[in-house]
């Protein structure tokens, strides 16, 4: 039952981020560029993904426990260091310069042009490089 609801939540989101336009990197990096010719259309796509975690947690807090799982899994570290604001640096960069972000590029990887491949590739040496400076910490 997990791998059937996992596998319909991701048709969702990749349907959701295709029919708003996430997939265009021309549309993403307009709606970033506020200084110069700004895209304000995506600013809807934000509103509603607010206003549906909003809820959403709302709801499933009610719960108490998820539908699928023993016990909810949530973050425990609160704290903000070095390696969360390079990462999220990065991020950003990655995100302005190639209008890509991870679950966007990989929908749109089956139309793939040779800037998401780069993206992509970087983005998966990135996890990689991640994961070595994590297990040496």
């Amino acid at each position: 039952m997990k791998t059937v609801i996992g596998f319909l939540t991701g048709l969702v989101f990749s349907l959701g981020l295709t029919l708003s336009g996430m997939t265009d990197p021309a549309r993403v990096v307009g709606f970033l560029d506020v200084a110069g010719d700004w895209d304000p259309t995506l600013i809807f796509v934000l509103g509603g993904a607010v206003i549906t975690t909003f809820l959403g947690y709302r709801l499933v807090w009610r719960r108490g426990t998820p539908l699928l799982g023993e016990r909810f899994q949530l973050p425990t570290r609160r704290d903000i260091d070095g390696r969360l604001l390079l990462g999220a640096a990065l991020f950003g960069i990655g995100w302005g310069l190639s209008g890509y972000c991870p679950g966007p590029a990989i929908v749109s990887s089956s139309t793939m042009s040779l800037p998401l491949a780069g993206f992509l590739v970087t983005m998966l040496v990135g996890w990689w490089l991640a994961t070595r400076m994590t297990r040496n910490s």
